[in-house]
């Protein structure tokens, strides 16, 4: 393998243009761009961005340089413009194959390369001039086609999967939508705490005692506000409960602002805790929360914020007991499917950058 500067690899295309409302059509940002996936999804804005941006020509690669961390890289859809947080690359295929190249600049081993040269501490953004002096190593042009055709090969694939487990989440909501209607404009709904007994008297002081418990010594699970780990305002919980984030407005619908629990664990205290009442099932109610559009019942400017009192606001859709578990048992077996799929997509995916890490480094 030869070693190249990156700037005899790339093209990093500068050209711009200020936005016009046409542009707003056109307009990728960086909240377009999906880390692990080279396709676009979506894109536009509701008015015209502001400030200049990237002009790019479909097929170029479009790379998040700002919080390069999230590793978004993606090949332009259409002409239109880009993001100025982003760069706008095009190969030079006196060096690599204009069919490799995407692949190249999505890897492990070009993004954890171009992170450790990032700068600032709010916002950590790649310049340029140190990006192109980064050296890699490439194959030649005729390994690196043979490469790029496994590879592109195996993307489709993993597409495929990931629409299926799309697929997946979009049957529980269709299906919940026949039977029960619109989570959003329930026209048989109960009152909140009908459905559910909130439990706000468990929380507890967070002490270096109490803190090497919850995570050094790790007696009890410790769960965050989205179910992931975090470390303030902490509390002790005994009982089986629903978790809803209470930061859920920054959600989109379908997106899981909510989570099970059961038994002993440490639950972050910008979760709501909720226990079903009897006429309430607890995966029915999971589910409902995970279909329902919350920002409707969220306050606040700089992080919007579901309050208690609002959460009380939020009418549930309450069918029999029986009506309810039926749909649960559904929603079971779909989630073992999608956890198939995403088993066999992992797995794809190590394979895919062993093969990369194989041929690159």
């Amino acid at each position: 393998m030869a070693k190249y500067r990156f700037e005899q690899i790339a093209i990093n295309s500068t050209a711009k243009k200020k936005p016009t409302e046409e542009d707003r059509f056109t307009y990728l940002g960086l909240e377009h761009l999906d880390s692990g996936s080279l396709t676009v999804t979506r894109w536009g804005s509701d008015v015209a961005p502001k400030g200049e941006k990237l002009l790019m020509k479909k097929g170029d690669v479009l790379f998040g340089k700002r919080r390069a961390y999230q590793k978004k890289v993606a090949i332009a859809p259409f002409d239109g413009i880009f993001s100025a947080h982003g760069m706008v690359l095009r190969p030079n295929t006196d060096v690599i194959d204009p069919e490799f190249f995407p692949l190249f600049i999505s890897s492990d081993y070009f993004l954890d390369a171009a992170i450790k040269i990032s700068v600032g501490s709010l916002s950590p953004t790649i310049n340029w001039r140190d990006l192109k002096v980064l050296e890699f190593d490439l194959p030649d042009l005729p390994a690196q086609k043979k490469l790029a055709k496994v590879l592109w090969a195996m993307n489709e694939t993993k597409d495929a999967y990931k629409k299926l487990i799309s697929a997946t989440d979009e049957l529980i909501k269709s299906q919940f939508m026949e039977q029960f209607g619109d989570p959003n404009k329930a026209d048989n709904a109960v009152p909140f705490e009908f459905a559910f007994i909130i439990r706000d008297d468990l929380r507890k002081p967070i002490n270096d005692a109490t803190r090497s418990d919850m995570h050094e010594n790790a007696i009890y699970p410790y769960y965050g506000a989205n179910g992931q780990v975090d470390t303030i305002n902490e509390y002790l919980m005994d009982c089986t409960a629903i978790c809803l984030a209470e930061d859920c407005g920054s959600y989109g619908p379908g997106e899981a602002s909510s989570y099970i629990v059961s038994g002993k664990s440490w639950v972050n205290n910008h979760a709501h805790v909720l226990i079903p009442r009897e006429c309430c099932d607890i995966e029915f109610a999971n589910t409902f929360f995970k279909l329902l559009d919350m920002r409707e019942y969220v306050s606040g400017t700089t992080r919007l914020k579901l309050t208690q009192g609002k959460m009380k606001t939020i009418p549930v859709i309450l069918p029999s007991l029986v009506a309810q578990q039926q749909f649960a048992a559904f929603v079971r077996q779909s989630d073992k499917s999608k956890f198939e799929l995403e088993q066999a997509l992992a797995e794809l995916n190590a394979t895919y950058k062993r093969i990369i890490t194989e041929n690159l480094c």
